[in-house]
């Protein structure tokens, strides 16, 4: 005799379905948690390492210098860090004085990339509390650490990169970083004496 096998019922199909979504539910938590811990976007880490002037003139109340500005720039995701729309701006006394676009680039997960950037900046006038200055002028502080240094001005840099940084192969993040340094710099002889980013 051979028996004939009866037809899977309605809760053997139910019970299917219901450990099939909870398994699946059960996979987007899992998902959903390595995400956020870790393949989270973070925003690249800028450190400033060194600020030079490789050339400086005064003339007659009037300040003209090369500026150079040496930075590493971090990566800690998990994949590339498309960087684009990047710029270095230079300030004195609120007014930009010089700027310089940062070529777009990658920089690979976890790695560091160096990048310095030097540009010209035009003649401008000194001034000591909005007020026109002779290069030989009384003793300022150098508006950092408050000491008198002896004719002296300060500067301010301002590093803003913006990119992008795929997560997981599908998903783009955009992600920003910023440095922004007080530069104290002898007006006698254009030696930067301090910097704090």
């Amino acid at each position: 005799m051979v028996k004939s096998r009866k037809p899977p019922s309605g809760r053997t199909n139910l019970a299917s379905c219901i450990v099939a979504t909870i398994f699946l539910i059960f996979i987007f938590i899992i998902i959903f948690i390595l995400y956020f811990t870790l393949f989270k976007p973070k925003s690249p880490i800028i450190t400033v390492n060194s600020i030079q002037l490789p050339s400086f003139s005064t003339s007659n109340g009037t300040v003209n210098f090369t500026f150079s500005q040496y930075v590493s720039i971090e990566n800690p995701n998990h994949d590339e860090f498309a960087h684009y729309d990047s710029s270095l701006q230079l300030l004195y006394s609120g007014n930009r004085i010089g700027f310089m676009f940062v070529p777009a680039g990658k920089i690979n997960s976890g790695r560091t990339q160096y990048m310095a950037a030097t540009f010209s900046v035009k003649a401008f006038p000194l001034t000591v509390n909005g007020q026109p200055e002779s290069v030989g002028g009384p003793t300022v502080t150098d508006g950092l650490s408050g000491f008198r240094v002896g004719p002296s001005m300060e500067v301010e840099s301002r590093l803003e990169m913006a990119g992008r940084v795929r997560v997981l192969h599908f998903f783009t993040h955009h992600v920003e970083s910023k440095a922004e340094c007080r530069i104290g710099i002898s007006v006698s002889d254009g030696s930067v004496t301090a910097f704090r980013c």
